[in-house]
């Protein structure tokens, strides 16, 4: 018996990484995919009631296909026709929140996702110890937080602030769902920072024994408060296609909690130059509370206008005039009248004449307008401005 406990716990310590590794949570990460995504091989741990989760499963299972038939289905073909040939596969997506499900619909070859919002990655850990019945509240919660997401194509922000505390990771859960929906399957998950030269740096052992008491820090005044460690803020998703392989065929969500207003993210060097070091992209937003028409933000406008060939958005997009002085050109589908919040009065006009010549638009995307009328805009880099 000594023997077997002891070859046990040597087994353990050969298998733990070093204090100065990285930390992988990829056990975590499918189990929540099984769990909460409802997809994947990986069974459900026996410390929970697979009643509970196959309930859930039910339900949202019923809604992913909804969200392939009208999405999939139907707007992905019509986004794909739009692109010009050659386009990046790596996508900035600001303002994101849990909102990988739309990355993967309006970019399925992207290669390399990094979304950028006021809500932290959340901790995985916490699928290893929940009750079965902290369990079925908890789903309950997902389920209605990614209503949105997976039947209006938006996400409240009340609801993207209540996955900030609770038993499951909230912004992890939308991503995992993402996943789900489009046929992917996760591969390792880790946490990390940016360095200040743009590099990034994965947390270890000794990074979250030194964070483990620091909680996440608010990143706006009138947002909900994280109930988890600073450690979790900012993740490294690797994933797949059901079945691909892993070695050739792997591709990347990275997900930043990160205040993007000029004072904050425009101080923030080491996340500058991560975004900056990624060379030419494509870019999407929407439901982003039409802060790209702040002079605030400009530094985040100002990136987007020098880095990406291509953007999809909804009337929260880059205002024309911003656009145009920047080389590009824009198409707008739908019916635009007003902006949905109260915004810069000029910009609305400036949308308006844009919008005389829009082409009719069969799914929503992002925000109605103020009279509820589905709306989308294409920002292209105009041929005679293209990049080198």
């Amino acid at each position: 018996m000594v023997f077997t406990v002891l070859s046990l716990v040597l087994a353990q310590a050969q298998l733990a990484p070093a204090p100065s590794e990285p930390l992988d949570f990829s056990k975590q990460a499918k189990v929540l995919f099984r769990v909460v995504a409802c997809a994947g091989d990986e069974p459900v741990p026996a410390h929970l009631d697979a009643r509970v989760v196959e309930a859930h499963c039910k339900e949202l299972r019923r809604r992913i296909e909804k969200y392939r038939k009208t999405w999939v289905g139907e707007a992905m073909p019509f986004l794909q026709s739009l692109k010009p040939a050659g386009l990046p596969t790596t996508v900035v997506y600001p303002f994101g929140g849990g909102d990988l499900i739309s990355a993967l619909t309006t970019y399925p070859e992207a290669t390399d996702i990094t979304t950028m919002s006021l809500e932290h990655a959340g901790d995985p850990r916490r699928i290893d110890t929940i009750t079965s019945k902290q369990l079925a509240a908890s789903l309950a919660l997902v389920r209605a937080t990614s209503a949105g997401l997976l039947t209006a194509n938006d996400s409240k922000t009340e609801n993207l602030m209540k996955g900030q505390r609770g038993e499951l990771p909230g912004q992890l859960s939308f991503f995992l769902i993402g996943l789900a929906v489009h046929g992917f399957e996760p591969v390792s998950l880790r946490y990390v920072k940016a360095n200040a030269d743009g590099s990034l740096r994965a947390l270890t052992a000794t990074d979250l024994s030194a964070s483990e008491v620091k909680q996440a820090k608010l990143l706006h005044q009138a947002w909900m408060s994280p109930d988890f460690s600073e450690a979790f803020d900012n993740l490294e998703l690797v994933f797949v296609k059901k079945g691909a392989d892993p070695k050739t065929q792997a591709r990347v969500h990275r997900h930043f909690a990160q205040n993007l207003s000029d004072t904050n993210f425009g101080q923030d060097t080491g996340m500058r130059k991560y975004l900056e070091q990624k060379g030419r992209i494509v870019a999407m937003t929407k439901a982003a509370s039409y802060l790209l028409w702040r002079d605030h933000f400009s530094v985040i406008r100002d990136y987007l206008l020098a880095h990406m060939e291509f953007m999809v958005s909804d009337s929260t997009g880059i205002p024309p005039r911003f656009a145009k002085a920047a080389g590009f050109e824009q198409q707008a589908f739908g019916r635009f009248t007003e902006s949905f919040l109260g915004a810069n009065p000029q910009y609305n006009e400036d949308f308006r004449a844009l919008w005389k010549t829009a082409k009719p638009l069969a799914f929503r995307y992002g925000y109605l307008d103020k009279q509820l009328s589905k709306h989308m805009l294409v920002t292209r880099r105009a041929p005679a401005a293209a990049a080198p």
